[in-house]
Formats: structure tokens, sequence, C-alpha cells
């Protein structure tokens, strides 16, 4: 009687995993989707580092955007004008330009510039002290806690006396610093040279107002605007347009650096002999190299 248990028992067994192999096996073939062979490719060009600084999720993502959507083959930070030219060849297309992009944080105050700054003895994080009222005069400058560090997988940001700071020569552009800073003071911005020119300032208020809580902030005072046409005022802020920001409109960037009376005109990245060259008549700043947006909200980025 045992023994005819168990043959039963196995006899079910056995029917139940030629059924559901059976069913399996229609499934897959009922619900299959074709895959372009080309995303495998493309991935497999890749880098895989997933770290997002293409705009999309991971490599996984963006391999299948560039052959379903069309997206460009030169976003890739890790990989480079090589990854892109590989892309290209298996896709087709052309490469395009290929500029690097590197964050500029659009702040340049240290812990002693910093105004009505109050001590902070809760959760030592940028997204905790940001919902903390007061607790530095500006509302829009680095807060300084380091959230931007630990996002970084390659030890490219550092926080300096209460500012943070890109070491260019370890930046790949990713975009993970951005991403976490809450006040959205850093920019992923495309690099022309080696070194460009930024604005490390955010406050977007008035200037009697920014004077009042920096000793470094941009005051809107419209100096650079007039001496570069490819700086604005924008909501009494220097705004730099990186689309037009070419070889060209270099001397006029250079006078207007000289004349900021609060030295928010900085050049930030690796410097290169041209640029050296260029700006050999003109004291810098002894300030960082970060990438921007704006202020307590989620703004539009800006120069």
């Amino acid at each position: 009687m045992f023994e005819v248990s168990i043959g039963l028992a196995a006899a079910t067994m056995l029917v139940m995993a030629l059924v559901m192999s059976y069913i399996l096996g229609w499934a897959n073939k009922k619900f299959h989707v074709e895959v372009d062979s080309r995303v495998e490719a493309v991935l497999e060009a890749l880098p895989g580092a997933n770290c997002g600084g293409c705009g999309f999720l991971g490599c996984s993502d963006y391999a299948v955007s560039i052959v379903a959507d069309g997206a460009p083959v030169n976003r890739c930070p890790v990989g480079g004008q090589g990854c892109a030219s590989r892309l290209a060849g298996i896709m087709g297309v052309e490469v395009g330009e290929n500029l690097p992009f590197r964050p500029i944080v659009h702040c340049g105050a240290h812990l002693k510039d910093r105004l009505g700054r109050t001590a902070y003895i809760g959760e030592q994080r940028c997204a905790s002290a940001n919902l903390v009222a007061d607790v530095q005069g500006c509302t829009y400058g680095c807060l300084g806690f380091g959230d931007c560090t630990r996002a970084c997988k390659y030890d490219a940001i550092h926080i300096v006396d209460g500012l943070a700071v890109v070491d260019y020569d370890a930046c790949i552009g990713c975009g993970a610093c951005a991403k976490v800073c809450p006040r959205n003071i850093i920019t992923i911005t495309p690099f022309r040279s080696e070194r460009v020119m930024a604005v490390t300032c955010s406050n977007k208020d008035k200037g009697k107002d920014v004077m009042a809580v920096c000793e470094v902030g941009c005051i809107g005072c419209k100096a650079c605007s007039r001496l570069s046409e490819v700086i604005t005022i924008e909501d009494n802020l220097s705004v730099i347009d990186y689309d037009r920001y070419t070889a060209e409109c270099m001397p006029g960037l250079m006078k207007a650096c000289e004349k900021c009376p609060r030295s928010r005109l900085v050049f930030i990245g690796k410097p290169a002999t041209e640029d050296q060259k260029e700006g050999a008549d003109v004291e810098l700043p002894e300030i960082v190299a970060p990438d921007f947006k704006t202020t307590v909200d989620d703004t539009e980025w800006r120069g």
C-alpha cells in the first residue's frame, strides 16, 4: 500500500511537471518579444558603470533608448569619445560633437564668507539641514555637510572649509553629486575646453539682500553683462550662455572677470596651456570648480 502511494505521488508530480512545461513553453512562444540584436551590441560597447551620467537609469536603459528611440550615442561620460565612436559604428550614425560634461558648484562662499549662519546640531546631512529655516543666512548657498561627497563613487568632490570643491582630475561627470544636492547648486555642464568660466553664486535676491547674508555673493550689478555678450542677468544673477561660449567670446569674459566687484566669475576645471596664457594677466580668485542650478527649489540650470 505504501509503495502504491509513493508511485501515485511520483506519477502525479511527473504529470504536473509535464503540464507546467507545456504551459511555460506555450507562454514563451505566445508572449515572446523580439529583442533587437543591436541592443546587446550597444550594451557590450558601454563601460557598464551604470552611473546615470548619460541621463538614463543605467547602461541597459541607455542601450535600449539608443536603439529604440534614437538617443544620442555621445552621452556616456565614462566611455568618452572612444565609446561614442563604437556606438556610432553599431548604429550607423555620426558621432557628433562629444563634449565632456562636468559639474560646476555655483557657490563660492566659504564659512568665513557666510553671514547669519546659526549653529546646527541636527543630522549632519545637507538634505536634513535644508529643511531647517535659517540654518544659514543665504538660502541658496552650499550647506557643506557632504551629501555630494558621499554620493560620488570616484572621490572627486570634497568639502573644503564648508564648500563643495570638485577634483576635475578624478571627476568623470556622472552627475551623482548634482542629483543629491538639495539646493540644486551643482549643475552638469558641457566643457568646451579643459577649464571654463563659471558664475560661482546661485543667489537670486536683490543686491542689498545678498550683501546682508554673504561677503562674496553676486549682487546683479550688470558690470559683467555690459562687457560680455554671453553673460546676461536673470533674476538678479549673472548667467553664462554655454551654447555661445567660444574662443571668440574670451576677451569679453576676461574683462568681465576683472571688473566683477565680488569676484564671482571664476575659471574652473583643469588648466590648459592656452587657457593659462589667456588668463595670465588676470588675478583669479581662489575658488573651486562645481556645477549649477539654483536655489532651494528645483530651478532651471544656468551658468
